[in-house]
C-alpha cells in the first residue's frame, strides 16, 4: 500500500531522559542524536484514571539537535514534538521510532 501524503503523524510527548545520548555522523554526512525517552504520566481513559508508562527511543537530526541534548545528563526532563515511524527499514520490524522536530528543555520542577 503506498504511503498517503501528508497523513496525520504527530506526537508531543514529555518525559526525561533515560541514559546518555549517542551522536553519531551517517554516512550521508548528517549528524544524528539518539536517546530514550521515559515517560510517566496519569491518564483518563473511559473515565478511569490508569497510570502511562513507557520508554520510546527518539532521534534527532541536524547539528542543532546534537549541540542541544548532546550535553544533558541522564534524567533531564524535555518535551519532544515529532513524527513517528518504523525503527529501521527492515522487513517485518514494527519497533517505533519518534523522529524529533522540536525538543524542549523542560524545568525540573515542570509537571509532564
Amino acid at each position: 500500500m503506498p504511503p498517503a501524503p501528508f497523513a496525520d503523524n504527530c506526537l508531543i510527548i514529555a518525559g526525561q531522559l533515560a541514559g546518555s545520548c549517542e551522536v553519531r555522523t551517517s554516512p550521508a554526512g548528517v549528524t544524528i542524536s539518539r536517546f530514550l525517552l521515559e515517560h510517566h504520566s496519569g491518564q483518563l481513559e473511559a473515565g478511569v484514571a490508569r497510570e502511562a508508562y513507557c520508554r520510546i527511543p527518539v532521534m534527532a537530526c541536524g547539528e542543532g539537535f546534537a549541540r542541544t541534548v548532546g550535553r544533558l545528563p541522564q534524567g533531564t526532563p524535555v518535551r519532544v514534538r515529532g513524527f513517528i515511524s518504523r525503527a529501521n527499514s527492515r522487513e517485518g520490524e514494527y519497533r517505533v521510532v519518534v523522529h524529533a522536530a522540536h525538543i524542549d528543555i523542560l524545568d525540573s520542577d515542570s509537571s509532564e
